[in-house]
This record gives structure tokens, C-alpha cells and sequence, in this order.
């Protein structure tokens, strides 16, 4: 399973590495909402809310959406400006049907194609479609979707003020610190792009990433199979100190490609027993449970959108989970009438570290 881009004839110039402070305020986001992929920063997320006012902590939460499961393509610049501020400017330009098109797919967890094509900001049946996906996603998640559908305006002005009062709050005192890290490793990656070319500038930036052999497509080992191109504007990658040890993607049909890589690697992971080691890796044998278990590593979902997200039947959906569950690697909550089944972070870090980063990319 893996994604691939097309990048034949690209010009070397148009293979740019660059940091984005947006990019970076994204990851930190992703940060304060699931603490539990980022063990190392548990201490900076903790004093992080600890400061936060209470109006800016419910901001946080309202749109946490955007940024928890996966971030919405605009949060990831293909042409990173010095300042946030420049950047939420680009962001800005966006039209009203690109943004809420890639704000609902990270809100809903739906098909891309599903929710663009009629627009749910034009066309009413697909308006509840939209509302459906969202309401079974959960309250915070359908009015999000619902203020974005009905004013999308006033939702764009609004999450741009909040990332402004974050930069206020506490990104630009982590921004100094990270600041310099990127730029060292930037110098690194330009330096062999120069030097020793673009396999060896795509080695570096992770072992999940390798330049096929007649060198015209990237090739990213994730769990899902997608293909996009980089002809034209290139590709752009953006280092990250917060996004360890996540590998995230930009490669919707439309928006250039875009890839934030972890400039460190996570910390070991701690042993488990062989008994547990050997039940688990037998329920990981499977390529649907590992898909199951990268959407899980998202967030929480119900076995009707695992089964929608992966076009599975709902009884084999439920087989493949009773296996995960057995082994001790999901977790499980009522809402409604809705189970929501969730990963157990702590349970697949104690199989190893590799097996998280993969199912984490």
C-alpha cells in the first residue's frame, strides 16, 4: 500500500523544501488534541492548556477538527511564507468551495468525491449528506459542519482569529526555539538535493519515502492506495518538530503536493510480554485490520464508517474489530447510540516503534 507521485520531468527547482510556521502551528494543534501520539511533548501540551484562557480553549475544541484526525489540505502551504500571517493570508485566497470541501473532509471522515461533487454549499441533498456524516461523527462535529455550510465566511474569519490568538498564546514563543531546528535541517536537505540529488534528499527526510527506479514518481509507504502528481508547481516539503512521528500528506486532486516530515525520530518503545506480542501481530496480519487500525489511529469511529471509509460490509467491518479487540489494541465507548471504537496508543507503541510510525504516517 502505498501513495504515488508523479514527479517525471519536474524541474529541480520545483522540488522545494521550505518551513512553515502555519504547517508548525498545525502540528502543535494536533499536539493539544491527541497528546497520546506525541508522549514527548505530553509536558508542553499540559502547560499549553494549563494557560489557555476558556474562551480559547472552547475555540480550540470547536474547530479541533481540522487539525485532529488529519489536517485540512489548506493548513499545509505549498508555498510557505516567513510569517503566519502571510500564510493566513494565502489561506485567505482560497475560494469558499475549496476550503469546506477540505474542512468537511477532516470534519465528517467522509469521501472527498462524495462531498465536492454536487457541493454541499450549493446543493441541498448533499448539504445532508454532509450533516448526516457529521452528526454520526458526533454534537461538536455536526455545528461545526452546519456553521460552515451556512456562513462559511464567518467559520473562515473565525478559525484564521483563533489561529491568530494561538500565535498570541503560545506559538510564537515555541516558534523561536523550533525555528532554529528547521532551519538546520533544511540546510541538510538542501545541501543533498544540490549535492547528491533527490534520492538522497528523499531518503533523508524518512525511510517510508523512496524515488521508484526510472526516478519520475515518489513513492510513500502508507497505508492506503492513492497516486497524485507534482507536474506543474512541484512539490513542497515542509519539516516539522511537533509533527513527529506523523508523515502527513497533501495529495487531493486540485491542491499541490505537500509532505511534512518529522525532522526527529520517536522516542524507544517499552517491551511487552511474547505472549501479548504474538497475539497481536497475529491480528495485524491481515492488510484490512492494519487499514482499520491507521483510520482508528485518527480517531474514534463507529463500524458503519469504517466500513463506509474502506467500502466494507458492516459484518466484516465487525469481524476484523472483534480480532483487534481481542488483542488488546482497541478501545471502545458508547455515544448514543453510536459505539465509537478507538486505538490503544500505548498497546501498539509496546509492539514497537516502526509499527507505530507506519500506522501513524
Amino acid at each position: 500500500m502505498t501513495l504515488r507521485i508523479d514527479i517525471g520531468g519536474l524541474p529541480p527547482d520545483r522540488l522545494r523544501f521550505a518551513a512553515s510556521p502555519l504547517a508548525e502551528l498545525t502540528a502543535m494543534l494536533h499536539v493539544l488534541a491527541e497528546p497520546g501520539h506525541h508522549p514527548q511533548f505530553a509536558d508542553w501540551a499540559r502547560e499549553v492548556w494549563a494557560g489557555l484562557g476558556p474562551q480559547l480553549a472552547e475555540r480550540l475544541r470547536e474547530a479541533e477538527f481540522l487539525w485532529r484526525s488529519s489536517q485540512a489540505d489548506f493548513l499545509l502551504p505549498a508555498r510557505p511564507r516567513p510569517t503566519l500571517a502571510e500564510e493566513l493570508d494565502d489561506v485567505d485566497r482560497i475560494d469558499d468551495e475549496s476550503y469546506a470541501t477540505a474542512a468537511l473532509v477532516t470534519t465528517c471522515g467522509g469521501n472527498r468525491a462524495h462531498l465536492a461533487t454536487p457541493s454541499p454549499l450549493t446543493d441541498a441533498t448533499a448539504r445532508e449528506r454532509a450533516l448526516d456524516l457529521a452528526q454520526a461523527r458526533g454534537p461538536r462535529q455536526e455545528a461545526f459542519a452546519a456553521r460552515l455550510l451556512a456562513d462559511p465566511a464567518a467559520v473562515r474569519a473565525r478559525v484564521r482569529r483563533t489561529l491568530e490568538q494561538c500565535a498570541e498564546a503560545f506559538f510564537d514563543a515555541a516558534w523561536t526555539g523550533v525555528a532554529v531546528q528547521l532551519a538546520t535541517d533544511l540546510r541538510l536537505k538542501n545541501d543533498l538535493l544540490k549535492r547528491q540529488g533527490i534520492a538522497a534528499a528523499l531518503t533523508s527526510v524518512s525511510g517510508a519515502i523512496t524515488l521508484a527506479p526510472d526516478d519520475d514518481c515518489i513513492v510513500v509507504d502508507k497505508l492506503q492506495d492513492k497516486s497524485t502528481t507534482a507536474q506543474g508547481d512541484g512539490i513542497t516539503f515542509i519539516p516539522s518538530v511537533f509533527g513527529s512521528p506523523h508523515l502527513a500528506v497533501v495529495h487531493a486532486p486540485g491542491w499541490q503536493p505537500v509532505m511534512q516530515y518529522p525532522v526527529a525520530e520517536p522516542s524507544p518503545a517499552e517491551p511487552v510480554s511474547l505472549e501479548a506480542v504474538t497475539l497481536r501481530l497475529e491480528a495485524l496480519a491481515h492488510p484490512v485490520r492494519l487499514r482499520l487500525l491507521r483510520t482508528l489511529a485518527r480517531g474514534p469511529h463507529t463500524t458503519g464508517e469504517l466500513a463506509h471509509t474502506w467500502e466494507l460490509s458492516p459484518p466484516e467491518v465487525s469481524r476484523h474489530l472483534a480480532v483487534l479487540r481481542r488483542a488488546g489494541l482497541l478501545t471502545a465507548r458508547r455515544h448514543g447510540r453510536y459505539v465509537r471504537h478507538g486505538l490503544d496508543l500505548p498497546a501498539l507503541t509496546a509492539l514497537g516503534t516502526d509499527l507505530l510510525a507506519a500506522v501513524l504516517r
